[in-house]
């Protein structure tokens, strides 16, 4: 293996709906919990995440639930208030990994229209070599035509790729499809894996 693959959200960076939703709804945590399991859920997020537009479904919500109305107009508006920031530790081990000169890529289920978010924040997006957002593509994890457009697209072989996900189906399908797969728990492990198939040095004892 000699490429190195990460999923965004959640390995890198820090994204979570109630981060907004608790300063729209202060006070209210039952029904921030009740949106974030019904309603503005992840499968609510994967129809966005396929490249489905994002307004329209909004629109839909306000017919489906009147009373969060303005709460639906404020995740649109201030969106980028979902990410908090980066996971720092991880980060350090993708800028190690850059100045090894291992190849970079970025394969993350993300809504095409809320990505340029991401790009204005984190600069360390620049690290990669090549990223593929689902919403762009149209094609989504777990299904295999991503993968195959991520190792098509960037001349990639899917036995020299490492790839980091947090989600298991996410793992478990790159596993199916040849590719070395990294379910991601903490950066901690992630290094721990990474220096066992050589692709980070041990530190020196």
């Amino acid at each position: 293996m000699n490429t190195v693959v990460f999923d965004l959200g959640g390995v890198l960076v820090d994204w979570d709906p109630r981060h907004l939703l608790r300063k729209v709804m202060p006070g209210r945590e039952a029904e921030v919990e009740t949106l974030v399991a019904d309603v503005l859920n992840h499968a609510w997020n994967l129809e966005r995440d396929k490249g489905d537009s994002w307004a329209e479904a909004i629109d839909q919500l306000k017919v489906e639930y009147p009373q969060w109305a303005e709460v639906f107009d404020a995740y649109t508006e201030r969106w980028a208030e979902t990410l908090v920031g980066s996971l720092g530790d991880t980060v350090i081990i993708l800028r190690e990994l850059k100045e090894r000169g291992t190849p970079l890529y970025a394969l993350s289920n993300w809504s095409a229209e809320m990505f340029p978010h991401a790009e204005a924040k984190f600069a360390w997006l620049e690290l990669f070599d090549g990223i593929v957002v689902s919403g762009r593509v149209q094609m989504i994890k777990p299904e295999r035509d991503i993968f195959d457009y991520l190792l098509e697209t960037y001349d990639l072989k899917a036995d020299d790729v490492f790839f980091v996900d947090d989600n298991v189906p996410n793992v478990k399908a790159a596993r199916s499809y040849g590719i070395h797969a990294h379910q991601f728990e903490s950066a901690a492990k992630l290094r721990a894996e990474l220096e066992a198939e050589g692709l980070l040095e041990r530190p020196i004892a």
